[in-house]
């Protein structure tokens, strides 16, 4: 129930950045953002995709075997959309992660989780609802030495509440709503500004 697309010819010292998408979506919603970064960094562009229906944890584990299947040497950044901004952070915080994440980008992700959340199937619903064990953990646990950039929709209609982090940075965009924002420049242009400010820090 996972199929991926990862860069096999990045070499040590490149940037490869992950793309998760929300529920009910696949890789392909992630396509205009992923060009505008690639063509704007340079960095290699990695994605996966999974069905609908599996918690936090279970999509983060998916991501960990995307991971684990990347070259050495390589710098990691994570850009989630919705639930996958979550699972990104999962994989930081509960999962061990992997010394090779530079930084992780949440695309309006419900960490303050949303009264929708009963529309959802049952593993990520009971996630994403206000108040879930998996968001609490995410708020204790928010420290963890990987940098965290929330970017919030603000017309978001999805994601009742902030859809933010409680640490690290917030951007909000305007008019922007809960899908608009994978296909808003300013949230592409964002995210390739933060990995151009990783390479030059890394003189990769």
């Amino acid at each position: 129930d996972m199929s991926a697309s990862y860069p096999r010819l990045a070499q040590p010292g490149e940037h490869v950045v992950v793309f998760l998408h929300g529920l009910f979506a696949t890789a392909g919603v992630l396509r205009p953002i992923r060009e505008t970064v690639s063509e704007k960094t340079g960095a290699h562009a990695a994605s996966f995709s999974y069905v609908p229906g599996p918690g936090v944890a279970a999509v983060a584990e998916r991501l960990a075997e995307l991971v684990d299947r990347l070259p050495s040497g390589v710098s990691i950044h994570l850009v989630g959309h919705s639930m996958g901004g979550l699972a990104a952070r999962w994989f930081v915080q509960e999962l061990g992660g992997d010394p090779r994440v530079v930084q992780s980008i949440s695309l309006a992700s419900p960490f303050q989780g949303t009264t929708r959340a009963r529309l959802m199937p049952a593993a990520a619903g009971r996630d994403i609802a206000p108040g879930s064990a998996v968001l609490r953990r995410l708020r204790e646990r928010g420290e963890c030495g990987v940098p965290h950039l929330s970017v919030v929709a603000a017309a978001d209609a999805l994601v009742t509440e902030d859809a933010a982090l409680h640490h690290g940075e917030r951007v909000e965009i305007a008019d922007c709503g809960h899908n608009g924002v994978l296909y808003h420049r300013q949230a592409a242009e964002l995210v390739a500004e933060r990995v151009v400010a990783k390479q030059r820090a890394s003189g990769g």
